[in-house]
């Protein structure tokens, strides 16, 4: 047998530490035993882990639309790692390999699996999406085809932010977002933010982003955003229209899963454009202006997680196209979790994206 096939890092302890939520804002560090692995699975050390606002709802109020947290669960899903044991047919990795982790695991057999939309496959398994697991935790075991290698020139941190960025990608992709195109997106956090980079990528032309927080439309600017509108000071609608001359936008994004910011984002398209929905508003209905749809020709796509975005992504982001490091507010060991689910719940105002180390800052 190929000695790689079946190597194992000797140092992986029988338990680990987890941090589960048992109930809403009830976060404990308990002991798990470190998962046993499939022949087309590898066992991953997690190194980083960023909190992302669906952790954040889950902490807060135990669901997110159909789905409810019934039993204990570790949150966390934008994480990256090294491989520290793999399956007998894994060939794609060994152990040692520094990895991002794309955390839906589809069947991979549905048509939706079969025609690349596999985003959309009924069975997927999605770390940290009840009742799965995810990744606040030492080690997560996840099969092959769902994890991907980074070069030594990109962070642990930064290959955990291609998660959120693929959706910005995923985005840029529904709406054939061209080279020239002026953009316009609603909402600057974590998501919005990488939705910037990835307008950038695809060759945006002018970026124009909405927001109520300084910090986080300073780092907009920062990651590559042409203009910055603060909606407490200003109207996002009237400010786009000036920018572009009354002509409006060729792809709106919307990110902030609120209603006003997305009538905003339908208002800012110009004739036959294009409207992209990401966020998602605490109300399933919303009041949307049909004639000013139709009669325009505005076409509308929705946006779930992504699909085929994770080896771009990376590639983007190694060519250094933005400093997404920069925002990176705030840094947490593991024990410390509870802590950093109410820093990145409290502090709007003052944190962007805050990152979980399961073993500690040393290995990042």
């Amino acid at each position: 047998m190929d000695e790689r096939k079946n190597q194992y890092d000797n140092s992986i302890p029988r338990v680990m530490k987890a941090a589960v939520l048992r109930k809403p804002f009830d976060m404990v560090i308990e002991e798990r035993p470190v998962p046993s692995i499939g022949e087309d699975e590898v066992l991953v050390k997690m190194i980083a882990v960023g909190v992302c606002g669906s952790d954040i709802h889950y902490y807060e109020h135990g669901r997110i639309g159909k789905y409810v947290v019934e039993k204990p669960i570790i949150l966390g899903h934008e994480c990256a790692g090294i491989v520290a044991a793999v399956g007998e047919k894994v060939t794609r990795f060994q152990v040692g390999d520094r990895v991002a982790v794309e955390p839906g695991i589809t069947c991979g057999r549905c048509d939706l699996c079969k025609s690349g939309r596999y985003n959309l496959c009924p069975d997927v398994q999605f770390l940290a999406t009840p009742p799965v697991d995810g990744a606040f935790v030492q080690y997560i075991r996840h099969r092959e085809d769902f994890l991907f290698k980074i070069p030594d020139g990109l962070s642990f941190e930064e290959a955990a932010l291609n998660e959120p960025f693929s959706v910005g990608i995923h985005a840029a992709k529904r709406a054939n977002l061209a080279p020239g195109s002026e953009v316009a997106i609603m909402g600057m956090g974590p998501v919005g933010l990488m939705a910037v980079v990835a307008a950038k990528a695809f060759g945006a032309s002018a970026i124009y982003v909405s927001d109520l927080e300084p910090i986080r439309l300073e780092a907009a600017l920062k990651l590559g955003a042409t203009k910055a509108i603060n909606v407490r000071e200003q109207d996002a609608v009237a400010a786009i229209q000036q920018l572009t001359g009354g002509r409006g936008v060729d792809v709106a994004i919307e990110t902030a899963g609120n209603p006003r910011a997305l009538q905003s984002a339908l208002a800012s398209v110009r004739r036959g454009g294009k409207l992209v929905i990401v966020g998602l508003p605490p109300q399933d209905e919303i009041p949307f202006n049909v004639p000013l749809i139709a009669d325009n020709e505005i076409d509308i796509y929705g946006v779930f997680r992504y699909a085929n975005t994770y080896p771009q992504g990376i590639s983007f982001l190694s060519s250094g196209i933005s400093d997404v490091k920069s925002i990176i507010t705030d840094r947490y060991e593991l024990d410390a979790a509870k802590e950093a689910m109410e820093r990145a719940r409290t502090n709007k105002s003052g944190s962007i994206k805050v990152i979980v180390y399961p073993n500690g800052f040393n290995h990042a």
